[in-house]
């Protein structure tokens, strides 16, 4: 049985090879069905690490609480009224009592980190740069993932009486500390001397992830507690009831001129982590409704869920890669009838071949053996081609497009496989009909 494959092989890669051009031309098919499989798995990969690296970035099972600019609300004074009066309702923004009010009303609220973002200069041996001085709590670098390079996160006495201390990002270390150790030391912040407790781990953050989630670059970020930046730095719930209405009488005058209102808001931002998944919208919408009441119906906040704004995300993309995947194989498809095509015109131009073979001792079966064969190397050989070009395409669209891709095994082994099985089931019926001639017949056939 081996010695009867050999020959038949040894027979078929010499008509392949005695017909390079159209070998070629028939493969073609094959080669760009497996390379487009190769490049749409890989674009297919790199989203969905994307997606996953994304997620990582915002929490899992998280609802963010975001300050607005106030939405103006009131009853439309009829044209040339006079005395007639807008109706303002007063809201005290995003503060602590919102917190309070959230974790004593849901019980499935896991965990709660409110954070203050402050722009600030920092500045240390003589050397000068702006950053960002957030305020939080250590849960919120358990929410977002962060990990020390070296120190220690915020202890209780720190948090609770506001200790001037930080923990920075590794761009800031790189800048102010770079000769040195930063553990102990100190940094001006602000108007202020903060000690360093700890080092962030560096954080990687494409710039399609800050624009798509909204995110900073937290690696040039300083991390205080949150009671340090309410005490030293700036409380504006201290303030409120008199600027808010200075802000809002200049608001007013200046509304022709688009002048934005004063932040009167305590918190930036309000992270609730969830600890069933299922709860989220749920739990969103009863939110809404807390705040809504607590700011007397002055839509002043914004509530998102950014894991499932990725997921639908995500599903969008898979739904595109699926249809992508779907043209792929359409080629390998028409690869495979293109074979068969050429394969049974093969069989028409050679039938005195076949009838010289049959009437010299070959078999049916050595007849089959030969034409599959022939067909089986001729999707092997645009396979090996296509994985090639596979590759090079993922590649040339990572770099030049900047679309992350990622080429598995299972990729190049699924494209392959499914090319040599393409050749396979369309080279049976051209071998079956070349060992199905009579050889007398194939012998007078002109």
């Amino acid at each position: 049985m081996f010695n009867k494959i050999m020959s038949a092989f040894a027979i078929a890669s010499e008509a392949v090879f005695a017909n390079k051009v159209r070998s070629l031309l028939t493969g073609l098919g094959i080669i760009f069905g497996v390379a487009a499989v190769i490049a749409m798995l890989a674009i297919g990969s790199g989203a969905q690490e994307e997606i996953l690296e994304q997620i990582k970035l915002v929490g899992v099972n998280n609802v963010v609480i975001t300050p607005v600019v106030e939405q103006s609300e009131g009853e439309v004074a009829e044209e040339g009224a006079v005395g007639a009066k807008e109706k303002k309702n007063l809201s005290l923004g995003l503060n602590f009592l919102d917190v309070r009010s959230i974790q004593k009303i849901i019980p499935d609220i896991e965990m709660v980190s409110p954070e203050i973002v402050l722009d600030t200069e920092v500045t240390r041996q003589g050397f000068r740069r702006t950053s960002k001085l957030v305020g939080v709590t250590n849960a919120y670098f358990e929410i977002s993932g962060f990990k020390l390079d070296e120190g220690s996160f915020f202890n209780e006495q720190q948090l609770e009486k506001g200790k001037p201390v930080c923990i920075i990002g590794k761009a800031i270390k790189a800048k102010f500390f770079s000769r040195e150790e930063p553990i102990g030391k100190y940094i001006k912040v602000g108007r202020h001397w903060l000690k360093v407790v700890g080092v962030l781990e560096e954080r990687l953050i494409s710039e399609k992830s800050i624009s798509n989630l909204g995110i900073r670059d937290y690696n040039m970020d300083i991390y205080t507690p949150l009671s340090a930046a309410l005490i030293r730095y700036e409380n504006r719930l201290l303030v409120t009831n008199a600027l808010i209405q200075e802000a809002r009488r200049n608001n007013n005058n200046n509304n022709n001129q688009g002048n934005a209102g004063v932040n009167y808001h305590q918190l930036d931002r309000l992270v609730l982590k969830v600890s069933n998944t299922e709860q989220m919208s749920a739990i969103a919408e009863v939110v809404s409704k807390i705040l809504n009441r607590k700011h007397n119906r002055v839509v002043d906040f914004e509530i998102t869920i950014p894991e499932l704004l990725l997921k639908q995300q995500q599903r969008t993309k898979n739904i595109f890669n699926i249809v992508l995947g779907g043209i792929a194989g359409i080629s390998l498809l028409v690869g495979g009838i293109g074979i068969m095509n050429i394969m049974l015109a093969s069989v028409l131009e050679r039938i005195k071949e076949i009838g010289l073979r049959l009437s010299l001792g070959a078999t049916k079966i050595d007849i089959i053996y030969q034409f599959l064969l022939e067909a089986v190397m001729i999707s092997f050989s645009g396979g090996a081609v296509g994985v090639v070009f596979g590759l090079s395409a993922a590649y040339a669209i990572a770099e030049l497009a900047d679309i992350p891709t990622i080429v598995s095994m299972y990729s190049i082994l699924l494209s392959f496989g499914v090319a040599v099985t393409v050749g396979v089931i369309f080279g049976i019926a051209p071998a079956r009909r070349a060992a199905s001639q009579d050889p007398i017949t194939s012998l007078r056939y002109e």
